[in-house]
């Protein structure tokens, strides 16, 4: 008995060496455990965890800059003689030189490695958003190139910093905008870290730029000060001085080049702010991209193409909009040039978005309500140019509508009772139901499947069915009755399904003509906002000045976000 009890607990060495070589039953092998899903699952999991802290240190990298530079930009608003403009303008200069490196290293070094540029985001870089790169680009490079004339006319009051400054500005744009319109697809999967951190740093450049360009107000105020000196010279004052500015000293000679540049300077201020916007974007999206692998059957293989079958309504009412709205901002243009703008133009400009905000917005309610009937199954996957849309169109959209609520709190303050500030009043108060209302279409829009499969799966059904008569050998007239009532009965499910794509696609038309048109008239010089006077003298000049260089390109920068976004609404539609 002891004797087993002793084998029982304590086997020995030769029975250890039999039960070894037994092999173990295969049923109960854990293969999630093998070495090749262990190594697998590592390497995955280092991937992302490299992927994770690339994107926090070169996230933070961008942090530090932006920061910095606000410091700088801060403390030349609040204590100027410490920090001057030229700190901010040589700052800024050297971090376009560090980008420029980059982006010629880059160009030169990294995309054209082996295996670089294995894949490409089908969705990143789309065609209307290089455009803007390139137009905006255009027109910040003659906006330097007129500032550059300006200081060289007043060089005997203006430094040689605000000559250079411009130049390295010329040639940061012209690289930036070349890297943009090549590489916003790639997805480069070589020198990670640099690549992500060049991107950070690139980014946070253009951020200060235009931070920069939003508080920077110094030939704004030149101008305004020279417009009252003029005023009170006329009355028999003494000319006015601008309190904490000395650059109010250095006035544009009666020259007609100067008065080219400087109003040049004015035409294109807002277009440098606006490059500065989409740049950032675009390059946001390449820093997502930044190793990225991209599956097959995620990549597109047929695009839905624009197409104008079968709206009638939408671009009617659209190019109405559009005609009326060219006539109003051309007479507004008309007054702004030769002399300061009538109280009868003002009322006219308000009395157009007060008839044409309701309409967009009843259409945007409409269309939202469709997607909301609709069957088609929601776009779950992975899209981070779809991602930074959605946050682009919320972001920008802060602008126009932080600016409607400083202008209501403005009005109501005063007197709403009067007319223009009753008009200015209620285009606010539409403006931001606009926005919002047309934020939630946009987004839902994007979010959905394309709408084309239906149809073709009907036909592809309806080719099976036809296969399937030939085979069974029906008679001819047999056939043609199961043909005509296939027919009839995919033309009645195509019809209900076709009045749900013809309005969206009739607004989505409308909405974009009517976002042009209303991206138009702010760009190109209509800024009532800060040429009517009723905020202004309730806020100030230079507050006001800051709210409205922050709000307007916002406005502007969503306007032209909007287009694109209504374009493959109506697409997918």
């Amino acid at each position: 008995m002891s004797g087993d009890k002793v084998s029982r607990q304590k086997p020995c060495h030769h029975c250890k060496s039999r039960l070894a070589s037994v092999p173990p039953d295969t049923s109960t092998i854990h293969y999630e455990k093998s070495w090749l899903y262990r190594h697998c699952s590592s390497v995955q999991q280092r991937d992302r965890q490299t992927q994770k802290a690339g994107q926090l240190f070169s996230g933070l990298l961008a942090m530090n800059v932006v920061f910095l530079g606000s410091a700088f930009i801060s403390s030349m608003i609040f204590n100027n003689v410490a920090i001057t403009l030229a700190d901010v303008w040589i700052l800024l200069s050297i971090l376009k030189v560090l980008c420029l490196c980059w982006i010629i290293y880059y160009l030169l070094g990294t995309s054209r490695q082996p295996h670089a540029v294995l894949y490409r985001d089908s969705h990143a870089g789309p065609i209307w958003i290089r455009g803007s790169v390139l137009l905006f680009g255009s027109f910040s490079v003659l906006l330097n190139i007129f500032q550059i004339g300006y200081s060289a006319v007043l060089s005997h009051c203006k430094s040689r910093v605000e000559i250079v400054f411009p130049s390295i500005e010329i040639l940061f744009i012209c690289t930036q905008a070349f890297f943009l319109w090549r590489h916003s697809k790639d997805c480069i999967q070589v020198q990670h870290n640099l690549t992500r951190c060049g991107l950070m740093l690139t980014i946070a450049t253009n951020l200060l730029l235009w931070l920069l360009a939003v508080t920077n107000d110094t030939i704004h105020v030149e101008i305004d000060s020279q417009l009252r000196a003029v005023e009170q010279r006329f009355a028999g004052k003494a000319p006015f001085s601008h309190p904490c500015n000395e650059t109010t000293l250095c006035t544009c000679p009666n020259t007609t080049i100067c008065k080219v540049f400087q109003k040049g300077y004015i035409l294109l201020y807002p277009f440098n702010t606006e490059y500065c916007l989409v740049c950032c974007s675009v390059l946001y999206v390449i820093w997502k991209n930044v190793g990225r692998r991209i599956s097959d059957h995620l990549v597109p293989h047929t695009k839905p193409k624009f197409k104008l079958q079968g709206v009638v309504l939408g671009p009617l009412l659209g190019a109405s909009a559009v005609i009326i709205g060219i006539c109003v901002f051309m007479m507004y243009q008309i007054q702004a040039t030769t002399s300061a703008p009538s109280r009868q133009v003002f009322v006219m400009y308000y009395s157009y978005y007060i008839v044409l905000l309701p309409l967009m917005s009843v259409g945007a309610v409409i269309g939202t309500i469709i997607h909301a009937l609709e069957k088609r199954e929601l776009d779950t996957l992975k899209n981070p140019t779809r991602s930074l849309d959605v946050i682009l169109l919320m972001g920008t959209a802060l602008g126009q509508i932080g600016m409607s609520y400083f202008s209501i709190v403005a009005l109501v303050a005063t007197d709403p009772r009067d007319l223009l500030n009753s008009l200015i009043l209620s285009y606010s108060v539409l403006l931001i139901f606009q926005n919002i209302t047309q934020n939630v279409f946009i987004i839902d829009g994007l979010h959905r499947q394309p709408f084309m499969s239906a149809g073709k799966e009907e036909e592809m059904k309806e080719e099976e069915n036809h296969e399937a008569y030939n085979q069974r050998r029906m008679s001819m007239l047999e056939l043609g009755q199961e043909i005509r009532k296939a027919s009839l009965t995919y033309i009645h499910n195509y019809s209900h399904l076709n009045w749900k794509r013809k309005a969206l696609r009739e607004i989505s038309f409308f909405l974009v003509l009517c976002n042009i048109i209303l991206w138009v008239m702010p760009t190109f010089g209509a800024h009532p906002a800060f040429e009517n006077g009723l905020e202004k003298s309730f806020y100030g000049y230079s507050t006001w000045f800051v709210i409205v260089n922050f709000g307007l390109p916002l406005s502007v920068f969503y306007r032209m976000h909007s287009v694109g976004g209504l374009l493959e609404v109506y697409v997918t539609a």
